[in-house]
Parts: C-alpha cells; structure tokens; sequence
C-alpha cells in the first residue's frame, strides 16, 4: 500500500508543478505544450491510484467521485485539442461516454449533496460542499459534451474556452485537494491558512479571466490557435 502513496504522491507532485507551468506559460506555445502533456499523464497517474486508495474507506468515499471527474476533465479538455482519428472507434465512443460519466456521478453527488444538507451538513461525516462541487462540474460538462455531440467538433474560441476550464477546472481541484485538504502534511511555520489558499485563489482567478477573455470577448490575441484539431 505504501507504494501506491508514493505513486500518488509523486505524481501529484508532478501534476502540480506542471499544471502552474501551463497555467502561466504563453498559450499554445511550447513550453504550454510539454508541460500540459505532463500534466495529463501525471494527472490521469494521480487519479488512478488516488481511485484505488480510497476504494473501501468511508471517510476517503469523496476522493472517487473527485477522481473520476478530474480525470474526465482531463480526458476531454485534451480531446477537444487532439481530437481521436475521424471515423474511428474511439471518436464515436469517448464523447457519448465521457457525457455518460460526467451526468452519472454529476447527479449522484448533486444527491448527496441534497441528503447532506437534510442531515444537518454532512453525510456519513463529509460537508455538502464537494458533493455540491462535483455534481455542478458533473451536469455543466456533460451539458457541454451534449452540445459537441450535437453540433460537431468545436473551433475557434469555443473549443478553446472548452479546453481551458477544464483543464484549468482539474488544476483548481487538485490545487484545493492539496493546499487546504491536505493541510495537515504543511510544516507548522508555513501553515498559515491565507497563504495556503492563494494557490488554489490563483488558479481560480485565472479561470475566470480567461472565459471572460476568450468566451466573452472572443479575444484570441497572442494566442497560438491551430485552424484545425490535431487528430491523435
């Protein structure tokens, strides 16, 4: 078991480091290109095991519904980016599945949610807030997926606004998992709740600024946007 810690660890570790990489390299660009690919495989590594980790434990049962939207994040942020092959299994299946998941575990945490807020503000001892938290991120995106599977693929500033929150969106929850769910592992002399939470401030701000920008205004300048999606 402590193997799989490690893993996680390290991995998360990885993911965060390269996800503040990405958040602030220029978008498009090289360095926003390796460092987004290291964190989707670091990312994907964390969630597997965090998965794993949290299978049987009832104070740990919100990590597998954060796991799995995370890494749905994650999938489908790099999919609208580096679409599957046209025509191939997988671009058939993976948005009709990744809608499936996301509307699945949306509406489970959204009741729970419900049942915590009934039982005085928890349920089997966890607030109501990250059930709330994933059910929204659950319903928005399979919203957003139901919209690609009716109109086709995206281009332009949609499909880059799609793949900037949900990218950015995993970022803000691994970032929140860490600097406040993990205070505890924090040294004393710098486990000053403020300073702990501008990470997670930061990565939400920057969130925010760029739907304005880029779904809002539109505005693509200085931005490295390929025409068309790449496919993989």
């Amino acid at each position: 078991m402590w193997a799989t810690y490690a893993v996680h660890i390290v991995a998360g570790s990885a993911a965060l480091l390269a996800g503040y990489v990405a958040l602030f390299a220029a978008k498009g660009a090289g360095v926003h290109r390796k460092s987004g690919m290291v964190f989707v495989y670091a990312m994907l590594t964390m969630c597997a095991f965090g998965f794993v980790l949290a299978l049987g434990k009832t104070w740990q049962v919100i990590n597998v519904p954060a796991a799995i939207m995370t890494a749905y994040l994650v999938v489908t942020s790099l999919a609208t980016i580096r679409p599957p092959a046209t025509g191939s299994r997988l671009a058939r299946w993976l948005p009709v599945i990744a809608m499936s998941v996301a509307f699945v575990v949306g509406m489970t945490m959204l009741t729970f949610g419900v049942q915590a807020v009934a039982n005085g503000g928890n349920r089997n001892g966890i607030p109501a807030f990250p059930f709330f938290l994933f059910g929204f991120v659950g319903l928005v995106g399979s919203a957003g997926d139901l919209r690609v599977l009716r109109s086709g693929v995206l281009a332009g500033a949609p499909r880059l606004a799609r793949h900037l929150w949900r990218m950015t969106f995993a970022l803000f929850i691994a970032a929140m998992s860490f600097f406040i769910g993990q205070m505890k592992v924090i040294p004393k002399p710098i486990r000053i709740p403020g300073l702990l939470a501008l990470p997670v401030v930061v990565v939400l701000a920057s969130l925010l600024y760029w739907m304005w920008r880029v779904r809002l205004r539109r505005s693509l300048r200085g931005l490295i946007v390929v025409g068309t999606p790449k496919a993989v």
